[in-house]
């Protein structure tokens, strides 16, 4: 019988996180106008908090914790809701294929964390809200370098989409020294670098710059640590995460 692969392979981790930036979009959408603007306060990342004001910002000294996952599940419009979805989509389900459900929500949650301390240290006291999930979508981009290349020298891009975890992922210390990688992350930093020569102002209206570069240096360093374990004589390559 001949086998035909489906058009579109997203992994229900994947779906379920961009349904869950979508609930809360549509949720704030119906909300009053301070309603919402109280919600968008507690759930976004607001340095303020860490320089003693968290008690008087919306949600209280417990926003100071969660906030640092919250923050990925609200978006400015939905423009910017519509693009980080592409994004997801884009690296997110190739990720969540090779490594399952678990390993990935754990690597997104990793990658926004390191996204929002990057913009904490970057901006200090900044009372202004950072949203968005692009810190750890960023995240998934320099995740999926470490088998990306692998993939197209190996069996293609199709690889990606029918057995990403078939691919073998390069050692850190090679996906470093690769000429494609290195290309791909200048292009992101000369990207990010544009953001910070005039495309917009931090929080809502702008682009987060630091989350973005945190996160992507987050998954391409670290993706070692939640891929999963190799099925085939992997145990005899040295690798370093």
């Amino acid at each position: 019988m001949e086998r035909h692969e489906p058009m579109f392979n997203i992994h229900g981790a994947v779906l379920g996180l961009l349904g869950a930036m979508i609930a809360v979009h549509v949720v704030r959408l119906a909300l009053p106008e301070n309603w919402d603007a109280w919600l968008t306060w507690a759930l976004a990342f607001v340095p303020a908090r860490y320089a003693g004001y968290a008690g008087e910002l919306p949600g209280g000294d417990v926003t100071a914790v969660t906030s640092f996952l919250t923050h990925t599940l609200v978006h400015g419009d939905w423009v910017h809701l519509g693009l980080n979805a592409a994004w997801l989509l884009a690296f997110g389900g190739a990720v969540a294929n090779r490594v399952g459900a678990v390993r990935f929500l754990a690597l997104f949650a990793f990658c926004s964390v390191i996204g929002a301390v990057t913009f904490l240290i970057f901006n200090p006291g900044l009372l202004s809200p950072m949203v968005g999930a692009s810190g750890g979508i960023s995240g998934l981009m320099g995740a999926t370098m470490r088998f990306l290349f692998p993939a197209i020298d190996g069996h293609g891009l199709a690889a990606l989409r029918e057995d990403p975890a078939s691919v073998r992922a390069m050692p850190l210390l090679a996906a470093l020294s690769d000429k494609r990688v290195v290309a791909v992350t200048a292009v992101f930093l000369a990207a990010n670098i544009l953001a910070v020569l005039g495309i917009g102002s931090v929080g809502l209206s702008g682009i987060a710059w630091e989350a973005h570069i945190g996160g992507y240096f987050a998954g391409l360093l670290f993706f070692g640590f939640f891929d999963a374990p190799q099925t085939d004589d992997s145990s005899e390559r040295d690798i370093v995460h």
